[in-house]
């Protein structure tokens, strides 16, 4: 038992160090027997992550909607889907997830709601010039009668980014934006209905127990004055790609009083009822930490996630270059650190590292993904290391439900049960997300869609006949697992944590060494198997000083006659071999040691004194 939450403790900013584990409701458990997941289906296995040892959870929108982006096009902020169960089944899961010491975020969707949604019915009815349409972005269109859109912006689905109403009198009258799909309305941030809408929001649930928000889509947000034409894409941008380089939107100043407003929110919450609040931005600014730095602050986010680990190629120099300018940019500001290396909008690690071009491939963009062949086995190889190399790096981690079982991305759905908008409206051209979006396997008997539902109705979408070698009854038990490695790598990084933010990182070749007090983690990103230095880094920090406790993978770590050291893998890596301060390391074994290529090990020094 972990403990339940407790805000009590003067300065705890329990989210600076927390890892976040990521829960895609529909596709987590199934409680109805509906085939699809929901709420009673997460309260049935909140077990499986106290075991794994995670300090959160964040659910993908459980609102009333119609699913048309499944949640993510909300009808209600202030209820749960029919579908998901109630306001009192969540109120049970809250309970329950904070007597294990499990806090729980939302998800909040500010830039648009669902064409479901009162406020736009209202539009639609009450015609142009009403004070209803206000509080979206209605618009005479271009050209002969309006018949064109009025200016060029796309949409990030693909195609337009707007869509013309027929009026209530049945003529085609104005059009509306919809930065996503066409039953996702743009909401006008600054108008004050939808200001005070957002705050009335927050304050709904923090009464229900929520400790914070993950909030969608932000950068698109502000809007320029007018809605101009799009600003130019660099020369030889994909048209499905050009919407990120409209300056008119994207990082547009007018998003961040709005910002401000809601951190004044949470932070007059918190101070009123003595509770500890997160707030966390889905803000893709990738390979520029400048940018990230207006996300996150006192008058903004808590969290910003860095999506570079995300977007990187699986090569050292990039990896290090990408932690390195994101943690030098927010240390100097006095920011705090958010990492994730998968989520819902984008293909599985597994997946996106055994492309056999991962080494080079980068598009900038987590809709974008290369169609190289995949080599599965080498994906969960360099997904294994990369988690170890993500847990030891300062700050707040994000996992995404299904990757402690090492599920990769499921390229092979038939077209006719796909279901994301992104699949819908490109004609079939981009696959969209519904490949990490499977519903996860819990046994490795295929009955109730491999134990994810309670009878046999389908899944709402199909898992692969392969799903049960990834079921959490299989992995439970094994040794060698990735469920175990995660377990053990969530349990010991204490270790890094321990050491405070401080951390020097650098690179020899394909080694990269992240060094934080009297721990450091080495991750090979080569294609062979490498000795390991005596000593690294600009202070020539010694390795042979350092024991070993936890590897990717069985036989990672060598010594220089092949012979392999323990601890292998997770399940041998328990917290009483680990060497406390002032005590000796056990049975620490002598260098030179060998890495195996595409893994990564911990390395601990018994000492009151960090390495120098």
């Amino acid at each position: 038992m972990r403990g339940v939450v407790d805000d009590t403790t003067p300065g705890n900013e329990w989210w600076r160090n927390a890892v976040i584990y990521q829960l895609y409701v529909r596709s987590f458990s199934d409680g109805n027997g509906d085939g699809a997941g929901d709420l009673q289906g997460i309260i049935d296995r909140l077990d499986h992550l106290e075991q794994l040892g995670v300090d959160g959870v964040w659910l993908n929108p459980c609102y009333p909607s119609p699913q048309h982006d499944h949640g993510y096009d909300v009808s209600n902020y202030f209820d749960i889907e029919p579908a998901y169960g109630s306001l009192e089944i969540f109120d049970e899961f809250v309970r329950e997830a904070n007597s294990r010491g499990i806090r729980v975020l939302m998800d909040v969707v500010p830039n648009h709601c669902s064409s479901d949604h009162t406020w736009f019915k209202e539009a639609l009815v009450a015609g142009p010039g009403s004070a209803a349409r206000e509080r979206f972005y209605f618009a005479d269109g271009r050209g002969d009668g309006g018949s064109e859109p009025p200016n060029d912006w796309n949409s990030v689905f693909c195609g337009s980014a707007w869509t013309r109403v027929t009026e209530s009198d049945g003529s085609l009258g104005q059009w509306y934006l919809h930065t996503f799909d066409s039953h996702q309305p743009d909401l006008r941030a600054d108008h004050p209905d939808v200001v005070a809408h957002f705050r009335n929001m927050f304050r709904f649930w923090f009464d229900r127990g929520v400790d914070g928000f993950r909030v969608d889509a932000i950068i698109v947000m502000g809007k320029e004055p007018g809605l101009p034409d799009a600003t130019s894409a660099p020369e030889g941008t994909p048209p499905d790609d050009t919407w990120r380089f409209n300056a008119h939107t994207i990082n547009h100043p007018s998003l961040f009083p709005i910002v401000t407003e809601w951190r004044k929110v949470f932070d007059d919450y918190q101070r009123e009822h003595s509770r500890v609040l997160v707030s966390v931005s889905e803000a893709y600014t990738p390979r520029a930490p400048e940018n990230l730095l207006r996300y996150v602050g006192r008058d903004s986010f808590h969290q910003s996630f860095t999506f570079d680990l995300l977007l990187e190629p699986w090569n050292a120099s990039a990896m290090e270059q990408a932690i390195r300018s994101n943690y030098d940019t927010l240390r100097r500001a006095g920011r705090s650190y958010t990492w994730t290396l998968n989520n819902h909008d984008a293909h599985r690690m597994v997946t996106r590292y055994g492309r056999l071009d991962a080494h080079e491939f980068y598009s900038g963009n987590n809709l974008l993904n290369s169609s190289a062949p995949v080599d599965l086995r080498l994906g969960d190889e360099r997904a294994r290391a990369a988690l170890m190399m993500m847990l030891a790096l300062p700050g707040c981690a994000y996992l995404y439900m299904g990757e402690e079982l090492g599920l990769p991305e499921v390229l092979d759905l038939p077209n006719d049960r796909r279901e994301d908008p992104l699949f819908l409206r490109s004609g079939g051209q981009q696959p969209g997300r519904d490949g990490c979006r499977v519903p996860i396997p819990w046994t490795q008997a295929s009955a109730n869609s491999f134990g994810f539902s309670g009878n046999d109705t389908p899944s709402w979408l199909p898992q692969p006949a392969t799903w049960g070698t990834y079921a959490v009854d299989r992995q439970d038990h094994d040794p060698e697992s990735t469920l175990q490695l995660y377990r053990a790598a969530l349990r010991l990084r204490s270790l890094f944590v321990a050491a405070g933010d401080h951390m020097e990182i650098s690179r020899e070749n394909d080694l990269l060494f992240i060094h934080r007090g009297n721990s450091v983690a080495v991750v090979n990103f080569g294609w062979q198997t490498t000795a390991l230095p005596d000593s690294f880094g600009p202070n020539h920090t010694p390795l042979r000083a350092l024991t070993p406790v936890l590897s990717s993978r069985p036989g990672a770590l060598s010594a220089a006659g092949g012979a392999g050291i323990p601890p292998q893998t997770g399940a041998s890596a328990n917290v009483s071999g680990v060497p406390t301060p002032g005590s000796a390391p056990t049975a620490a074994p002598q260098g030179p040691w060998r890495l195996a290529e595409n893994s990564a090990v911990w390395l601990v020094r018994a000492v009151d004194q960090p390495l120098t």
